[in-house]
Parts: structure tokens; sequence; C-alpha cells
């Protein structure tokens, strides 16, 4: 993919979209958490970064950063809580979140392209679908993870995807927040995605660029065993709602 056209996030075209912020989970990424932020800070949107109690010295990394808002959990709670923390404080200003992984597989600016695939009339979440996950420097364990994931969010009642598994989002506020999502790991990001059609949340993907390369550097808290059995038992859930409950009922949980 080409590099995303150079524009001003503050200029009319894209502030009435409304107002965004970006959301950066972090848990032990102190290798790649400060370039991810100082990147992100050069899109001058609001930049709100959760420590979500790293035990490295991730958050020594960015304390001293200067224009984002830092916001710690005491201990790790996951991915799903994490992003809710920075959703909460972000809905308070902002009408949107753009949440970006810290282990540096995206490039900050391809937020740009997620903002100009919001249509004026919608307000929908928008994932970004990472190119180039078939290659073979791609491990395994990420390209099965996604096909099983895309395949259970269809079968759970939720928009038809190709890569429900990617990190790098937009997301409404507050509808976001008010999908009642139970799940606080990575499982959040699968359950939030089956909610959104229940609750008639509008959903798109548009491509962004991933950086996968061989000797790159990236630090994965997935762990293929573990996560494969949360992940089962968020779709048994949400399957067994969906068999037996009404979807006026679905809506209303």
């Amino acid at each position: 993919m080409e590099r995303p056209p150079k524009i001003d996030t503050q200029n009319p075209d894209i502030e009435k979209k409304g107002r965004f912020a970006i959301i950066i989970p972090v848990y032990n990424h102190t290798e790649k958490v400060g370039d991810v932020v100082r990147a992100a800070l050069k899109l001058h949107l609001p930049v709100i970064v959760v420590d979500d109690g790293s035990t490295d010295s991730s958050y020594e990394q960015i304390r001293n950063i200067k224009g984002i808002t830092v916001l710690r959990h005491s201990e790790n709670r996951g991915k799903g809580e994490a992003l809710v923390t920075g959703m909460t404080a972000a809905a308070e200003m902002h009408d949107w979140a753009i949440t970006i992984d810290a282990d540096g597989q995206h490039d900050p600016e391809d937020s740009l392209y997620l903002i100009r695939a919001i249509p004026d009339d919608q307000r929908p979440i928008v994932v970004g679908r990472r190119e180039g996950m078939d290659n073979p420097d791609v491990h395994w364990t990420s390209r099965f993870g996604r096909k099983f994931s895309n395949f259970w969010v269809r079968i759970s009642g939720g928009y038809p995807m190709t890569d429900s598994q990617s990190g790098f989002r937009i997301y409404p506020l507050p509808e976001t927040l008010n999908l009642n999502v139970k799940s606080g790991g990575y499982q959040f990001e699968i359950e939030v995605l089956v909610k959104a059609r229940w609750r008639k949340v509008p959903l798109m993907e548009t491509p962004v660029r991933v950086d996968y390369r061989p000797g790159a550097k990236r630090v994965s808290h997935f762990r293929p065993l573990v996560d494969f059995l949360r992940n089962s038992r968020t779709f048994s859930r949400l399957i067994v709602q969906r068999l037996f409950l009404t979807p006026s009922i679905r809506r209303r949980l």
C-alpha cells in the first residue's frame, strides 16, 4: 500500500466527522511504545495511553512525553479493560476513539485511512484490515487465529469480516461503551463486533499496512492455547444468546 496522503486532521472535512482521540493500550511494550506514541502525536489529535499494569519499563518510556494523557492500572486487567478505561476518558470530550496497538505493527498515520472511510451520515465501527497477512513471514498462529475468529464472529451473529482480530480501529463513542461487552481481555475486540450487529451499529473495514517483516521486533501477549480457549468460551456464550434470546432481548442486554 502507498502511504496515505498528508491531510490536516483538523481541517473541515475531518472536523465535520466529529472529535477524535487516539487510545494506545500498553502492557510490557517497552521497546516500541515510545515510537508508537510519538508517531501518533504527529496526527495532532489527543493521545491517551493506558498502561495496563506493565511490569517492565514501559511507563518510563512514555511518562516524560509531552502532550499525552497517561492512565494506569495498578495490575494487569486485560486489553479489553484497558480499552474501556481509555474510551471512558475519551468519551467525556470526544466522539470517536482510534485504537492503536503498542507493539509497532501499525503506522498511526494510517488512521487517516480509517477516518476517511467514515460516511458522513453514519457512525460505524471501522476496522483496519491488515494487508499482507497471508505472507509466509506472518506466524501461522496469526493467520489461523484470524480465520478462526472471522468464522465464529459470523456464526455468533456478527458481521461477515476479513480481519476480526485487527486492533487498529475507530469506535464511535458512547455507542461502543453502551454495547455492554462482558469480555475484558483480547475477547473484548471480538465480542464488540458481534454485539455491534445485534445493536445495529454499522461496521466496515478498510485496508491498512502492517509490519510483519522478518527480523522486525514485535511483542505479542496473545497466548495461542489460553486465548483459543477464552475465545471459544466467548463465542459459546454469544451463540447461546443468539439461539435462545430474541433480538429485542439481546439488544437490551
